[in-house]
């Protein structure tokens, strides 16, 4: 019989059963309605600017608001899920940013509007961030990386699905049903969730054994049903929790620092990575000379790279690890963008542009919604999570200014030659100070 350390350390070892796919899908809907909501506002915005609802000055503050919103949740939610549990804050995110959906679609004006999405950003922030670290305390270790690549498949696929509703809606209902569709669906989605249980790495984390091993066996019944069969479940040999651990200064201790500066490096070089490329790609093809109709049609074909990244990322994550696939992809990423943006004809660009959108998004797998949240232990996990993703949200904020100061000055080739740096340096650290964290417990890392 197999032993253990801790009581959760179990969930490494219960066979899947359909309780593990509902998990998936309670969660993988909450974060699918979390990126509907974050991409609805470029068909949003574009109606609100045509029809004088709203002017270019106030689209600007509605999406830095929105960024500002993202910042803030990221940071609160890791306090709020390490105090008070994993099913609190993520209840707590889904009624936040519904709420507020369902508000703004009664917006009066483009003031109002804006009011209600910075608290919809703090809800959507707080998703992102929750959601990922859920479901990798309820999964086993071996298979841990393939089941959070199915959750940001879920995610990634939010993209287009928006785009499209949007398509669909917007010019025959108007704009205000875009919100009430997130909204209606989010207060569905968190009275299906009422019925989730609680993490039990999270209950063991606080000292709450009983609790803990009560959601276990909530496991080990499920697959014993399906099974028709009794399972064994591991003997516990040692059961230690550390009273004094749990702070938010933990992260900058001596043994955690350098996860906190990989997980936050890691997250600058995604967002830089994919606000620089996925905002700027219309842009980039006007300065070619492509008219806007057409460079918005090339974007949308590249784009249909993002959920066929978080598929590849799925089939490699547990079998080729976490660290050296994202130390490859970052340097593999530089040097196509450089190709890219070094093109003239027309095909060569769609096809290197299509290869960069794979591997921004086999890397916004890899990192954002894998390795960062496994670099912490359970009861900190969420802070640091959060913290990292509060870093990565500042790059959102400042890139686009620098970007913009570069194409002014330089031209296409000189934003990837600087974007290529960056994430040269970003490997150097991930391949010096990272950690890998395949099939390893989350108690073990």
């Amino acid at each position: 019989m197999e032993e253990v350390n801790y009581i959760s350390e179990k969930m490494d070892y219960v066979p899947i059963s359909k309780l593990h796919y509902k998990i998936l899908w309670l969660i993988g809907l909450g974060i699918f309605l979390d990126g509907f909501d974050v991409y609805l506002a470029g068909g949003v915005l574009g109606v609100l600017l045509k029809s004088g609802w709203s002017s270019i000055s106030l689209n600007a503050v509605f999406i830095s608001v929105t960024f500002l919103g993202l910042l803030i949740g990221s940071l609160i939610t890791g306090f709020l899920g390490d105090s008070f549990g994993r099913k609190f804050s993520y209840q707590l995110n889904l009624l936040i940013f519904g709420g507020a959906s369902l508000v703004a679609a009664f917006s009066p004006n483009m003031i109002f509007l804006i009011a209600c999405r910075g608290i919809m950003g703090i809800g959507l922030g707080a998703e992102i961030v929750t959601g990922y670290a859920l479901l990798a305390e309820f999964v086993p270790s071996k298979t841990r990386g393939k089941w959070v690549s199915m959750l940001s498949l879920i995610t990634n696929v939010s993209t287009p699905a928006a785009a499209f509703l949007g398509y669909l809606i917007i010019p025959r209902f108007g704009w205000r049903w875009m919100f009430v569709f997130v909204g209606v669906f989010s207060v569905i989605v968190w009275y299906m969730r009422k019925s989730m249980p609680e993490s039990p790495r999270w209950y063991e984390s606080k000292g709450m054994e009983e609790d803990a091993q009560h959601v276990v066996n909530i496991f080990y019944h499920e697959a014993e049903k399906e099974a028709d069969n009794s399972i064994a479940q591991p003997n516990v040999i040692r059961k230690e929790h550390n009273k004094e651990s749990g702070k938010f200064s933990d992260l900058f201790s001596k043994n955690m620092i350098s996860r906190t500066i990989v997980g936050c490096v890691v997250l600058i070089a995604i967002n830089t990575l994919i606000y620089t490329f996925v905002s700027w790609a219309p842009t980039f093809f006007l300065r070619k000379g492509i008219n806007v109709s057409k460079s918005l049609g090339y974007t949308t074909i590249m784009m249909i790279g993002a959920p066929l990244g978080a598929l590849i990322g799925s089939f490699i994550v547990d079998k080729l690890g976490r660290k050296w696939c994202l130390t490859v992809f970052m340097l593999a990423a530089g040097a196509i963008g450089y190709a890219y943006a070094s093109q003239n004809t027309m095909t060569v660009i769609l096809t290197m542009g299509f290869f960069l959108t794979v591997i921004i998004y086999i890397l916004l797998t890899l990192g954002l919604a894998i390795y960062v949240p496994e670099l912490f232990p359970t009861d900190i996990r969420l802070r640091g999570s959060g913290f990292c993703n509060a870093v990565g949200r500042l790059a959102t904020i400042f890139s686009p200014y620098g970007v913009a100061w570069i194409l002014k000055n330089y031209d296409t080739r000189t934003v990837f030659i600087v974007l290529g740096c960056i994430l040269v340096v970003v490997a150097f650290i991930i391949a010096v100070l990272g950690v890998e964290t395949k099939q390893k417990s989350l108690d073990e890392i």
